[in-house]
């Protein structure tokens, strides 16, 4: 059992966890779904969200398979609701719609649109990096020049500053 948990400001997703249950190695069944339910409420706990989603069942051939995940997904649902988080539920086809536009997309297409968003993710915040970067520079500078002026003759200013303007030159 997968999760993941995405932070959304306006039209910029970030991711901030992701992960899979493996409760496969505990043998016990009600031991397996405590194992669930404390890791979503701990989730829960750790980044407070605001919402709830869970991909609803799809209908299988082994019968045994779809009652171990209905319970798995029963007690993921059940933490959430402990906590006072709103749940809805998506069909995988919905899943699928969303991420790629296309509902019969396979796992694989649906993997490499995500990549394709993370990588972008990680284009844009590099980028606000820089930007972040040349706004300190800029306020180091307007101090600099403020703190010159107080001490320095005219002269002696614009020698300080062409001296630091060469060094933010070479720290680029």
């Amino acid at each position: 059992m997968g999760y993941g948990l995405i932070k959304a400001e306006g039209n910029v997703i970030t991711l901030l966890d992701m992960g899979v249950l493996q409760p496969g190695k505990i043998k016990d069944t009600y031991k397996k779904l405590q194992l669930i339910f404390n890791t979503v409420s701990g989730l829960i706990t750790k980044y407070q969200p605001d919402t709830f989603a869970i991909e609803a069942p799809f209908f299988g051939k082994n019968v045994q398979s779809m009652l171990k995940l209905g319970r798995a997904q029963g007690v993921a649902i059940a933490a959430a609701m402990r906590h006072g988080i709103e749940v809805t539920e998506y069909s995988p086809k919905k899943v699928k719609q969303s991420v790629t536009g296309n509902g019969n997309a396979s796992k694989e297409q649906v993997a490499k649109m995500l990549q394709e968003a993370r990588e972008q993710s990680a284009r844009e915040e590099k980028e606000m990096e820089k930007r972040v970067a040349v706004s300190a520079a800029k306020l180091a500078v307007e101090m600099v020049q403020k703190s010159i002026q107080d001490v320095f003759t005219p002269k002696e200013q614009a020698e300080a500053i062409e001296k630091l303007a060469k060094n933010l030159k070479t720290v680029k």
